[in-house]
């Protein structure tokens, strides 16, 4: 059932956004160079790497300066990039890992094998089920960077600190999932977005 929910529902927002992605693409292509889109691998389900999409936020060359990003105002952030990452319109392409399998609207946000590669056994059960657009620690740290941006050293605050409470959040999701609380969670994203 959450499958069929998963393609119902994205194919339903793709078709409605078509036109919001249309003026983001124009936005992102005169704001600067570099594509429309961005994508990295990603792991997921079972330990399998997988392409994540989302719209291009960041200068064309900002993977080689770090994987986190510290603060809203990270000078690798086009100014355009700034409101898409503000208001999530960043990830809609994800809809577009939903409908081909990788991911779901609701799961442990994927993280890069960099840090994946650092999980406790116990952590790595956050790979048992599909990666989503959405979770706990999606709203919980809904202003990670600018948290990182707090710390002296970004990377170690968030592979001691950060990651694993993200991590913690996750695994209560695994345990108590269902679809009453994946509508949960949807609602309490929307809120938080708003409220960010």
């Amino acid at each position: 059932m959450k499958r069929f929910l998963d393609i119902v529902f994205s194919l339903i927002v793709l078709l409605l956004l078509l036109p919001l992605w249309l003026v983001v693409a124009l936005l992102i292509v005169l704001d600067s160079r570099g594509g429309v889109f961005y994508s990295q691998l990603r792991v997921g389900k079972d330990n399998r790497d997988f392409r994540l999409y989302k719209f291009r936020t960041m200068r064309t060359d900002a993977d080689s300066k770090g994987l986190i990003t510290v603060g809203a105002r990270d000078s690798r952030i086009t100014r355009v990039g700034y409101y898409l990452r503000k208001y999530k319109i960043d990830e809609f392409p994800q809809l577009l890992n939903i409908l081909k399998g990788d991911m779901s609207i609701v799961g442990p946000r994927p993280e890069v094998r960099k840090y994946v590669d650092l999980y406790t056994p116990e952590q790595m059960r956050v790979l048992s089920v599909r990666p989503g657009l959405t979770d706990y620690a999606s709203i919980r740290y809904v202003n990670e960077s600018e948290l990182l941006a707090a710390s002296s050293d970004p990377e170690r605050t968030y592979i001691e600190e950060v990651m694993p409470a993200k991590l913690a959040l996750n695994l209560q999701y695994i345990d108590n999932q269902s679809l009453a609380e994946d509508f949960r969670l949807i609602f309490k994203t929307f809120l938080a977005i708003f409220k960010h």
